[in-house]
Order: C-alpha cells, then sequence, then structure tokens
C-alpha cells in the first residue's frame, strides 16, 4: 500500500460560521470527534462544514449552521477576507476527515443570531446525527482556549476579522 505524504493530501473545501448572539457572545458547540478516543477531553468549536459540489460559500454556511444548530434566523453581518487553512497533526492523517484530506481551507462568515432561543437544536434531524452534544455562548476572548490546538491559529484570524462584532 502506498502512503501519501501530507503534501500531497489536498485541503477540504470548508466554511466556518460565527454566529453571535444579541449580547456578543459566540455560538461554540462541545463535539467529541471519532478520532478523539474515549478519554479526550470534549472540544468546543464554531459551526463548519463542507462546501458541496456547485455550491457557493455562503450557501453553505447557510446550510450548515441550520443543519449543526437548527438556526436559520441571522443576519449576514460580514465575510472574512481570503481562504484560512489548517494542517491536521501528523498522528491524525489518514484518520481525520475521513483519512482524505491534510487539513481545512475555510471561508469565514459572521452572524448575528436574531432568533428566538427555542430555535436553538443540536439534536438529530432529518435523518442526520447530531454534530454537538452541548452548546453555550462564550466570550470571543474564549474561543482560542477552547478550541483543539492545530485550530487555534485559525481561530485567532477568525476573531481578529470579525473583532468589531463580538464581546470579549
Amino acid at each position: 500500500m502506498e502512503v501519501m505524504l501530507a503534501t500531497e493530501l489536498p485541503y477540504r473545501p470548508c466554511v466556518g460560521i460565527m454566529l453571535i448572539g444579541r449580547d456578543g457572545r459566540v455560538w461554540v458547540g462541545r463535539r467529541r470527534p471519532k478520532w478523539a478516543g474515549q478519554t479526550a477531553r470534549h472540544i468546543w468549536q464554531m459551526p463548519q462544514g463542507g462546501i458541496a459540489a456547485g455550491e457557493r460559500p455562503l450557501e453553505a454556511a447557510l446550510r450548515e449552521l441550520e443543519e449543526e444548530t437548527g438556526v436559520v434566523s441571522v443576519e449576514v453581518l460580514a465575510e472574512a477576507p481570503g481562504w484560512l487553512t489548517y494542517d491536521l497533526p501528523e498522528e491524525l492523517l489518514g484518520v481525520a476527515l475521513k483519512g482524505r484530506y491534510r487539513g481545512q481551507r475555510q471561508k469565514w462568515f459572521a452572524m448575528r443570531f436574531i432568533g428566538e432561543p427555542a430555535e436553538i437544536d443540536i439534536g438529530p434531524r432529518g435523518g442526520r446525527k447530531a454534530e454537538f452534544e452541548a452548546w453555550r455562548w462564550a466570550p470571543a476572548s474564549h474561543l482560542v482556549d477552547l478550541v483543539v490546538p492545530f485550530k487555534r491559529n485559525v481561530y485567532r484570524e477568525v476573531v481578529a476579522a470579525f473583532a468589531g462584532y463580538v464581546a470579549y
């Protein structure tokens, strides 16, 4: 079996959403990815997901937000300039992201939640499994520390890009 080098694997095209509540705090969900193992601590992150073939990034962001959180009542505030990438750590290559990618190339959007709290539903819906097991609103200053280490540089850039919309 031929082993591919990380640099030979592509980045997965993806979107990320910074969902901002009325008070300026940011929505984060707690998940336990398949690759994390039973003893791994929980992982908090903002909603994100892949871009389907022929889909525009904003369309993908709105779809992913609804799929992962149930949220459809949003005002799009901003789009981060450019694309942000992260590489998986060596021990996750061939394991995370179905083993097909070296990491993700993400387009990020800031959105204000304008719905009612009951709209947020992280449970399984429409034949899809739940992505998150819990959620909460967090100050933007906490986001980098909540996410897995290999995504921290992306989160720093996202927080900086959307600083004018959030509470610290």
